[in-house]
This record gives structure tokens, sequence and C-alpha cells, in this order.
């Protein structure tokens, strides 16, 4: 059976208040995927690692133990999703090898070491397990020429070419807590394995679902 990764972001899974049909629904869909291809999810920390980073950054704390603070927040979003499912591991990877290694149909993980982010540890999957397709899920209808949540002249790219992407923000992981379509070690991932990357709305489920089985999507398709 073929592999697909998605990495879901935590502002897709949890943001201020849990919307529990919303999370129901994103299950449904999640194991119906996991019918048609081996299913890996990472899940990460949103709104809410970001403001204990934030928190952890105002008392001083050093870059590795915020990056800490926020893997521990993806960690328990990825347990409540794996309860959702049902059908996935009860107990949490800690690392891509650790997960490669499970035999569920569908894998749920949250973040691994400091430095990165679960995009990641997704395009680390991606390449382990040499997927079809790696997902990145956030809450933004794709990557933009400019942040469309400032800019409202800001346009969705269709597609763009990882090289692109690398020579606009680098390889190299900046700060805990970023919130940007996908963090720069992950493009490095990306470029040096090939893998076919799709950036969706997480939250538009019928988008979620072309994007995850290769069907046309409203997104961005990052070209490598």
């Amino acid at each position: 059976m073929k592999t697909v990764v998605v990495s879901v972001g935590g502002s897709v899974v949890l943001s201020d208040e849990a919307n529990v049909d919303f999370l129901r629904q994103l299950a449904a869909l999640l194991k119906n995927v996991g019918r048609h291809y081996r299913l890996f999810v990472i899940v990460g920390g949103g709104s809410i690692a970001r403001r204990y980073i934030q928190l952890g950054r105002e008392f001083g704390f050093d870059e590795d133990t915020l990056d800490l603070i926020g893997i521990d927040v993806t960690r328990v979003n990825a347990r409540i999703m794996t309860n959702l499912l049902g059908v996935s591991n009860k107990e949490i990877p800690k690392t891509t090898d650790e997960a490669v290694s499970l035999t569920n149909p569908i894998v749920v993980m949250g973040g691994t070491d400091p430095k990165h982010s679960t995009d990641t540890v997704g395009a680390e999957l991606a390449e382990k397990t040499r997927a079809v397709r790696f997902v990145n899920a956030t809450n933004v209808d794709g990557i933009y020429d400019k942040d469309p949540k400032k800019f409202k002249d800001a346009k969705q790219l269709k597609e763009v070419n990882i090289d692109q992407l690398i020579a606009q923000y680098g390889t190299t992981w900046g700060a805990a807590g970023k919130n940007i379509f996908m963090d720069n070690p992950a493009l490095a991932i990306i470029k040096r394995a090939k893998i076919p990357t799709f950036v969706v709305n997480g939250k538009r489920l019928d988008q979620l679902e072309y994007a995850m089985l290769g069907q046309p999507f409203d997104g961005t398709t990052i070209l490598v």
C-alpha cells in the first residue's frame, strides 16, 4: 500500500476553543483516506503552543527549552487525535524511526526534537517511507506572495518551485513558535528527497481530502 504523510497544523486541530464537530469530521476523513493509503499524521501545536512559548520567552527561557515546550503541546494534540481515530497507535512516537516501525494503518505523532517543527517531522517521514505525497494542512489556502492575513491584495500561488522557496526563506531554523506556511528545515528535505508536496487549508476538509488523494485541489503545489 502506498503512503501519504499529512502535517496538520495545531491551529487546524485546536485554536482558542475546541470544535467537536469539526474534529469528528476530520477524524472521519483521515480514516477514510487510511482505507486507501498507509497514513502518517503529524499534529502541530498551533496558537496554544505559541502562547506557552511566548510566556517562556518573557521569562528568559533558552530556545531549546521553548522548542521542548512547543513539542509537549504537539504531543498532547496528537494524543487527542489518535484517541479520536481509534484505529491508530495509542502511544505517541518520540522519533520518526519509531513511527515508521509501527504497523497501525494510521500512525499519529507530534514533534520530536528542538530546532524544527512538525513540518520537518512530516518531511522526514515522507522521505523515510517514500511517500507518494506530503500534504501540509495549514489555516490558509496555500502559499501566497505575501501574508494574506495582513494584506488584502495577497495572491495565492498555485505552484511554486522549491528552489524559489529556499532562496526566499532558507533552510535554517530560526526561533521557536514561528507561524509560517512551513518551517525552513523541511524545505531542504523536500528538495533532497524530491517529495511531491501540497499546501492546503486544513479547515476546508473537502480540499484537504482532494490533496491527500492526489486530486485537483484549491491550494499550492510545491514543484520539486
